[in-house]
């Protein structure tokens, strides 16, 4: 008796071991089918950009519409973009002067970078400005800076440098428009 449970034991591990086995290799399968399609997508998938571009036209096609409904979406899109433009390029110097001042043989105690990685000063801001080859000085309204860059816009809206980068031409319009003075 004891021979038949042990043999009838054996006959079902035997069988749960083959239906592991059958069920591991049927998902060794699908994740190779899985793989393979994906892999096929990208493939055949159009060159892939991590950031679309964002062309003269498209910037222009919003900001046309601000005078008509200026707390409109494609206003408001104009607007946020040539503000995010400005703040991307202050805080991306004032970063950038900050960590060129800092020797790189030089050790900085914990407080010493602390008060460099955090919020920088007035005075760094001002200071970084000029690597941006802008400078927006206060009390100066946004609006009026959005209305001199859109001008611009406007006017490379036409033949081929409408379809160049908006950012460059944010710019170039900030760089002529609002240069620092020479010290």
């Amino acid at each position: 008796m004891k021979s038949d449970d042990s043999q009838g034991a054996l006959q079902t591990m035997l069988n749960r071991t083959r239906s592991t086995a059958a069920s591991a290799a049927t998902n060794t399968r699908s994740l190779a089918f899985w793989q393979m399609l994906l892999f096929s997508l990208l493939a055949t998938a159009p060159g892939l950009r991590a950031v679309e571009v964002l062309t003269v036209r498209e910037l222009v096609s919003h900001c046309q519409l601000m005078e008509a409904e200026p707390q409109g979406v494609d206003a408001q899109y104009c607007i946020r973009y040539i503000q995010g433009f400005i703040d991307g390029a202050v805080v991306t110097d004032v970063r950038v002067l900050l960590n060129a001042e800092t020797a790189p043989n030089r050790s900085e105690s914990f407080s010493e970078r602390a008060k460099r990685t955090r919020a920088p000063s007035l005075t760094d801001q001002f200071r970084a400005a000029r690597l941006a080859g802008f400078c927006l000085g206060d009390p100066l309204p946004l609006q009026d800076v959005v209305d001199v860059v859109v001008l611009d816009l406007v006017a490379l809206n036409i033949d081929d440098t409408a379809e160049s980068p908006a950012r460059g031409a944010v710019y170039a319009s900030l760089r002529e428009h609002f240069a620092c003075p020479d010290e």
